[in-house]
């Protein structure tokens, strides 16, 4: 409760609320060992939580901020504690009392074959309480889609505000690299899925702890932020480092993710060794966000590449016609918010990437009378 309450109160006041990390979101192990024996209702470790998490829930609200929880689907969580197999619409009520505005619904310990149709009705339940409540659905990463067995995305959309596709991410470069490379093989078939109100999730933000460096950090959040999977910090707010504070705070990285568009950024063909990847965006006057990621181990330098804009198809469609290629295009770092240069589709510029990492720009049409 304390660590709660500690990190509750940094999110609120160190800038992270103002630029939109609004939930804070307890993970598993908070509940005791057994559930109330009459009410059949899951009770928070009196040890860990002597407030209670209906006090908890208050005190967070009481921030500005909304208070999020773990749940599992199975007999028991992936801890071992309290699962909510044959106890769904009990513990819907539950988090409605409690004042949850957000669900992590895990899948351990669960049959995959009722998985599906179970997180629905789950979903029913969490809606007849009337409280607005984001739901997240682990179930996916356990139903092996990615080795070809089936999953009804439409269904997952339906019901699930956001999903879990792969496994977990781990404090390590190698381990974020695994989950970028599955994700690239099987965008065509996630990328489609996602838009407002449903999302792919890839896991949470390593940053501020172990595992990355600076740059590998703006790996992470620029992609995060191109692929419109949610932002979910996992560190110390009282001990993250100022350089990595600065990174997870960009602004306009912040408004590429949460763009209302909510489209994902595609692929395009790599130039040169660097990945591209291209997102159409509503802000920054119908613009585009360009990703160029440097992740090959054959070099250790960076690498300068020169290109167009109408290399990687800016502007797009009905704007391609010869009387629009005298437009002119802003290009700002999306990390710096720095305007670096004003171009037409077909003036070259460079983009010097360094190893293990990314140059974001934003591509912004200049304002025509």
């Amino acid at each position: 409760e304390d660590l709660i309450v500690r990190q509750a109160k940094h999110l609120a006041a160190d800038g992270w609320l103002a630029k939109g990390y609004e939930y804070i979101i307890i993970d598993d192990c908070w509940p005791s060992k057994y559930r109330d024996p009459s009410t059949k209702k899951l009770i928070p470790d009196p040890k860990r939580f002597p407030h209670g998490l209906k006090w908890l829930s208050d005190f967070v609200h009481s921030l500005g901020l909304k208070f999020g929880i773990y749940l599992d689907f199975g007999s028991k969580t992936c801890a071992g504690y309290p699962g909510s197999m044959d106890f769904l619409k009990v513990d819907a009520d539950t988090m409605a009392e409690w004042s949850v505005d957000f669900i992590k619904m895990d899948g351990c310990n669960s049959d995959l074959k009722i998985q599906a149709d179970g997180y629905a009705e789950f979903g029913r339940y969490l809606n007849a309480t009337k409280r607005p409540i984001v739901y997240g659905c682990s179930y996916p990463l356990f139903q092996r889609w990615t080795k070809g067995e089936y999953l009804n995305w439409t269904q997952l959309a339906e019901n699930c505000n956001l999903w879990r596709l792969l496994d977990d991410i781990q404090d390590s470069w190698v381990s974020l690299q695994t989950i970028m490379r599955k994700y690239e093989i099987h965008r065509e078939t996630v990328i489609p899925v996602a838009g407002p109100g449903h999302w792919n999730d890839l896991d949470m933000l390593l940053g501020g702890n172990f595992g990355l460096s600076l740059d590998e950090t703006r790996v992470q959040f620029g992609m995060w932020a191109m692929h419109a999977t949610p932002l979910i910090l996992s560190v110390d707010l009282a001990n993250i480092p100022a350089n990595v504070k600065e990174v997870l705070l960009a602004d306009f990285v912040i408004r590429v993710s949460q763009d209302k568009m909510g489209s994902p950024a595609d692929m395009l063909e790599s130039i040169e060794g660097i990945q591209v990847w291209k997102r159409r965006l509503v802000d920054f006057n119908g613009g585009w966000a360009l990703a160029f990621l440097h992740l090959s181990d054959s070099t250790g330098y960076p690498k300068m590449i020169v290109l167009t804009l109408r290399e990687v198809g800016i502007p797009e469609g009905v704007d391609q016609g010869e009387d629009k290629q005298d437009r002119s295009f802003k290009l700002l770092d999306a990390f710096s918010g720095t305007d670096l240069i004003t171009v037409t589709p077909t003036e070259s510029f460079e983009v010097r990437v360094n190893p293990s990492g990314i140059v974001m720009l934003i591509v912004q049409p200049t304002q025509t009378s």
